[in-house]
């Protein structure tokens, strides 16, 4: 056990969820709630390596530089996934260091701004579906649209919401660095928010380019890059159910990667929730991955220890 790695990605709604008002005092708070849920993994003698989502953060900054495009030269967009990554990675860096520190563990911890490769031909680009930001009502987010050319989609009957594309992860370019820091033994924070998207021109060099990455594909790729044993995967249910919202509603402790795929071809994983983790386990576990698990942050120790959670496995 004192090797196993283990790949633990939670979403940005779990330091940044609608219900607060977007203070960084909130955010901390938040972060060190969840970084004493990962305590257990440390204190277990596994190596851990963090990754997150940045949707609500990052859409806040897009919001911003649109309300002050007329003040301020607004940054493209992966400015902003950078902007975001580098500022959720330093909150939550210092929280786990703070929460190791109280209970008397000798560890740091680092976060990476990181760059993913994508593909500048990828069909996400002229199709954009990642949702990122704050809800409008129809009238603001006509505004919005007429002014600074934005898509939206309406949510679930909470709002519209700003979609952006979101290519697939072609390669982690820093992948080195968070290799040397786990050998090192630090916690390292990388790839957040998907990581920053960027391209390479015909001359070798990268750009930076709009869109954001889906962090569960990314974070499924860094797990089989660092040949991690497990993914797990934190959202807001202790494990995966079919037929959700539905009398006939029933949750899952394990299942195949032929049962998984099966299940996403009939429809019951949307790609507005389940969907992206599901695939995100599959081609980890297609990578040489032994498991990928699904659960809630408070259940992520015991999920570990095969008491809860969703279990996707090979066979």
């Amino acid at each position: 056990m004192a090797e196993e790695t283990v790949v633990v990605a939670f979403g940005g709604n779990a330091s940044y969820p609608p219900t607060i008002k977007g203070l960084a005092q909130e955010q901390l708070d938040l972060m060190a709630e969840a970084c004493r849920h990962l305590l257990r993994i440390i204190d277990s003698g596994r190596r851990l390596v963090l990754t997150h989502g940045n949707g609500p953060v990052v859409g806040n900054i897009l919001f911003r530089m649109a309300r002050t495009a007329n003040e301020l030269p607004p940054m493209p967009m992966d400015i902003c996934v950078a902007h975001s990554q580098g500022g959720m990675g330093y909150m939550l860096q210092q929280s786990f260091m703070n929460v190791l520190h109280a209970h008397g563990v000798d560890r740091t911890v680092s976060a990476i701004v990181t760059q993913v490769e994508v593909d500048p031909a990828d069909p996400a680009f002229a199709n954009p579906t990642k949702p990122v930001g704050r809800f409008f009502n129809v009238l603001e987010a006509e505004i919005l649209r007429s002014e600074h050319d934005w898509r939206f989609i309406e949510d679930s009957g909470r709002g519209y919401r700003r979609v952006v594309p979101s290519p697939e992860p072609r390669r982690i370019l820093d992948l080195a660095s968070v290799k040397a820091l786990l050998d090192g033994g630090v916690v390292p924070i990388a790839v957040g928010g998907g990581g920053i998207p960027v391209v390479k021109d015909a001359n070798g060099c990268f750009h930076g380019v709009s869109a954001v990455i889906d962090k569960d594909l990314t974070s499924a790729m860094l797990a089989s890059e660092l040949g991690a044993s497990t993914l797990v995967m934190l959202t807001g249910v202790d494990r995966v159910a079919l037929d959700f919202g539905q009398p006939t509603q029933r949750s899952l402790d394990r299942l195949t990667v032929a049962e998984a795929r099966a299940h996403q071809s009939d429809g019951q994983f949307p790609p507005g929730s389940m969907g992206p983790k599901i695939a995100a386990a599959i081609r980890f576990l297609e990578r040489g991955g032994e498991r990928a698990i699904i659960t809630s942050l408070d259940r992520a120790f015991d999920a570990l220890e095969g008491r809860a959670g969703t279990h996707i496995v090979p066979a």
